[in-house]
């Protein structure tokens, strides 16, 4: 017979504050073209498979799979595929907490992960298999999953964590319905639908959220869909009955008097300037 026994003499670390708010595995198509925004929380992007480039802060980085990305709070990032070989990640959003990293005035890195891929994405898929579940407790298990995640990441590169006890957070419901905007931005959408998903008052829904990101929920939307209607004007021969259908506008009309709102030109004045190799004057970017 033969034990091995190991005593843990030293009190436990304890509870942390930061917070998982979301998590989600995204994989791009070839008519997915994403567009750049800001978050309060810090999110990590691990990359299964594909190709592809992260623009962070102006620049732009090339990703392979087992890339780590990380993006500390309110850096201006989004993430682009090689149609050839999509990019496929799991995300992580996390609140009150940012990495440090050997750069002082860096707020983003990427590492690599190749050599602990196994545990790595392991652990991801138990936190998405646990999130799907939403069993009693779920809550629960996916931060101890999360705290198990960062420990390992932090033994394995040069990074090390800083939490922000009093820092604002996001409002968990409204992180969600973003995200649930960002993914399903071409459905039928209204209101009361994402009310019913957040399980709030419509009417509190939209209050929390504007006072979260500073623009309502339909109207983030409406932007969410000009932004990729923009790509489609200036890459695609689809009329704009087509691409208005596409985005989930109610009609025709509604998607040129949202795209004149948003735009200051009708979708046909930015194709025509598009095409002629007229750059469009840009528009200012909502951060959320």
């Amino acid at each position: 017979m033969s034990t091995q026994r190991f005593d843990i003499r030293h009190a436990p670390a304890p509870r942390e504050s930061f917070r998982l708010l979301y998590i989600s595995k995204s994989k791009f198509g070839g008519d997915w073209n994403s567009t750049t925004h800001t978050h309060s929380c810090t999110e990590l992007f691990y990359c299964l498979s594909g190709e592809g480039q992260f623009y962070l802060a102006g620049q732009l980085f090339p990703v392979k799979p087992d890339d780590m990305v990380i993006v500390n709070p309110q850096v201006e990032h989004t993430e682009l595929s090689l149609n050839a070989s999509p990019l496929e990640y799991i995300v992580l959003g996390v609140a009150s907490m940012e990495f440090l990293f050997s750069k002082a005035d860096t707020n983003y890195a990427i590492f690599n992960c190749r050599e602990n891929r196994e545990r790595m994405v392991t652990l991801l898929h138990m936190l998405l298999a646990e999130a799907d579940r939403s069993l009693d407790g779920c809550e629960t298990v996916c931060q101890d999953l999360l705290e198990v995640l960062l420990i390992w990441l932090v033994r394995c590169t040069t990074i090390s964590l800083q939490l922000e006890e009093a820092a604002p957070t996001e409002n968990r419901e409204c992180a969600e319905i973003k995200r649930y905007l960002d993914t399903n931005y071409r459905e039928d959408i209204s209101l009361d639908l994402l009310a019913e998903l957040a399980h709030l008052n419509k009417y509190y829904l939209a209050h929390t959220f504007q006072r979260e990101y500073g623009i309502s929920p339909i109207t983030y939307l409406n932007r969410r869909r000009i932004e990729e209607s923009k790509h489609m004007l200036g890459n695609t021969s689809y009329s704009l009955a087509q691409i208005s259908e596409l985005m989930g506008f109610s009609s025709p009309s509604y998607f040129s008097q949202c795209f004149r709102k948003a735009e200051g030109m009708t979708p046909n004045e930015y194709r025509r300037q598009t095409r002629q190799g007229k750059r469009p004057a840009p528009t200012k970017r909502h951060e959320v």
